[in-house]
């Protein structure tokens, strides 16, 4: 024979007592009205508020926000019954009319008898209360349906968010306490003034009670058509698996929070976080028990702020007002609590995160999320399961970016403000003097011997100088390591370039970015991002390539490596010819070698 489930022990020493003392009282009520149920017009109004209250239970009120279905306007006929036809029919209204609709629903035996405990208990100690109150007039009324509806609000919070908070959701008492309050404080308020009519047109005439049957339904149809709209609109922004915001809504809201951090002199912090080895899960024990996972991350992830589900298992937290180390502090937070938690099939998972501040790190939205995202390549392709704070320079990038999108833009500022930006990233990277400025130097001087237009010289010269900004999301101290680098920190290295490339494509300077992004691009297809070959290859691209290697050969005293003499770096040159670098460039070069010479200073 199948045993039922008990619930859990929590939740049991919450139910059991108030159950237990409320259903006596229910049933004490019921007694009590039954031996002596008062004057025709008590009997007929209780049974006409027992319809009504029916008839409200079945169709409560959505309520934005609330941990619960809504709320009934049986609240409104409760309190009204309670001031005007004493305890026990009262007691008998407000809880006969949510177990009908309970036990018609067939919810949970457990949760119907709590709830008649609940109201038998609740409409007890309200009763009592009354019995302190005297007389009859207008101010009477007024003060008998204000202590009511507070008794019957306050404990009806306090006994139901016990029960919610025990039932094993992951939320504590007062949070849940906290979040009713605020979203049914005012519905609540409204519904007290209703009774407060219901109280006055009954003590006047019963027949005027129909006057309110209107703007009850109209109140109810209204609250019903907003929820509903705000719940389309929900949808719409949210992702349907773990009930966090999605991709469209992180935007909006990262947008948002920035503009009104730019206008007060705020500050906005932005995490994102992807799943380590996610793929393994899904291969090992399916997508199911993958898509588990991600509910189970996401409702970690809500304890840190607000967060996201920007798609597969990557996340985002936005931070508005907190500086980078309570960021940091958040997001270490979020790493810990996921790594310690049991994922059922899974076992235990761990996250890696990045974290990026504006405006300390970037003052646009594209720019902190690249930077955070660099962060948190970083902190994966380092042991994973980790925190890693983003590195940048902003000042000179703000500057460059509004010259180049000026639209009169004048070329020597726009080289200036490169230079700038140039000599930030010769600062983080382990080149000595000005090596952007030298690149930049000879690729113009090679552009101008290829017979290049002068506008199109003026570009290749501001990629030479920008070839490297990508360098800015990298950490500085992968670029000044003194020994070799691991396969993954190279692999970290070599995202410059696409960083490059996004850094530079919203600018107005499309050519550039591409000549960036394909800088590292050799002859024979061996280089990187793309494996472009030959003709593939952007001139510029090809140009600002053999520049820099020409000036890390020769100009660049590496601690693992001497600066080469211009012999042995023509030689190199000979050597790399069809296979790393354009074999015209390379011609060019060695037949212009003293100028070259007098060039990069030889």
């Amino acid at each position: 024979m199948r045993r039922l489930a008990l619930p859990p022990a929590r939740l049991l020493a919450v139910v059991a007592p108030v159950s237990l003392v409320g259903v006596a009282a229910y049933v004490a009520a019921t007694l009590a009205f039954a031996l002596s149920p008062g004057n025709v017009r008590t009997v007929a109004g209780a049974a006409a508020f027992l319809v009504a209250s029916t008839l409200a239970e079945r169709f409560p009120v959505p309520v934005e926000g609330a941990d619960a279905n809504g709320v009934s306007l049986g609240f409104v006929f409760a309190v009204a019954a309670l001031v005007l036809f004493g305890w026990a029919p009262a007691t008998i209204v407000y809880a006969t009319a949510p177990t009908i609709v309970a036990l018609l629903a067939r919810k949970p035996a457990i949760r119907t008898i709590f709830n008649a405990g609940v109201f038998g208990l609740v409409g007890s100690l309200a009763a009592l209360l009354l019995t302190r109150l005297h007389g009859e007039t207008p101010l009477d009324s007024v003060a008998k349906v204000a202590a009511t509806g507070a008794v019957l609000y306050a404990a009806n919070l306090l006994l139901v968010s016990a029960a919610i908070a025990a039932s094993g959701q992951g939320t504590s008492y007062i949070g849940v306490i906290r979040s009713n309050v605020r979203w049914t404080l005012l519905p609540f308020v409204i519904m007290g003034s209703t009774a407060l009519m219901l109280v006055i047109l009954w003590q006047r005439s019963p027949y005027l009670v129909a006057s309110l049957v209107g703007p009850l339904i109209a109140i109810s149809l209204y609250q019903r058509t907003t929820h509903t709209a705000l719940s389309a609109m929900r949808l719409a922004l949210t992702d349907p698996l773990t009930g966090l915001g999605n991709h469209r809504h992180f935007h909006e809201r990262l947008q948002r929070e920035l503009t009104l951090a730019e206008q007060a002199g705020g500050i906005v912090s932005l995490c994102l976080l992807d799943i380590d080895d996610f793929k393994r899960i899904n291969d090992r024990f399916g997508h199911p028990a993958g898509d588990r996972v991600l509910a189970q991350v996401a409702s970690r992830m809500r304890q840190g702020g607000e967060a996201f589900r920007l798609g597969g298992d990557e996340f985002a937290v936005l931070l508005p007002a907190f500086d980078e180390d309570q960021a940091l502090g958040v997001a270490q937070a979020i790493v810990e609590r996921i790594s310690v938690s049991n994922m059922g099939l899974a076992g235990t998972i761990n996250v890696s995160a990045g974290v990026a501040t504006y405006p300390h790190h970037s003052t646009e939205r594209e720019s902190l999320i690249r930077l955070a995202d660099g962060a948190l390549y970083w902190a994966k392709e380092h042991g994973k399961n980790q925190v890693r704070l983003a590195r940048s320079n902003v000042a000179e990038l703000a500057d460059f970016r509004r010259v180049a999108t000026t639209e009169t833009v004048d070329p020597a500022a726009r080289s200036v403000a490169a230079s700038s930006l140039a000599r930030v990233v010769d600062g983080r990277d382990i080149y000595v003097g000005s090596h952007s400025q030298r690149v930049a130097g000879l690729a113009a001087e090679l552009a101008l011997r290829l017979g290049l237009p002068a506008q199109k010289v003026e570009l290749v010269r501001l990629a030479g100088d920008l070839h490297d900004v990508g360098k800015l999301a990298i950490p500085a101290e992968l670029l000044r390591k003194q020994d070799g680098l691991t396969t993954s920190e190279r692999r970290v290295v070599e995202r410059h370039p696409q960083i490059g490339y996004r850094m530079l494509q919203s600018l107005g300077i499309e050519a550039v970015a591409r000549w960036v992004l394909h800088h590292h691009e050799h002859w024979d297809g061996t280089g990187y991002p793309d494996g472009l070959a030959g003709e593939q290859i952007p001139l510029g691209s090809r140009i600002v390539h053999i520049a820099e290697a020409l000036d890390a050969m020769t100009s660049c005293d590496r601690l693992y490596r001497r600066p080469l003499s211009a012999e042995e770096a023509d030689r190199e040159l000979e050597r790399g010819s069809g296979t790393l670098f354009d074999p015209h460039l390379v011609d060019l070069l060695l037949f212009q070698s003293t100028e070259r010479q007098e060039l990069v200073g030889i």
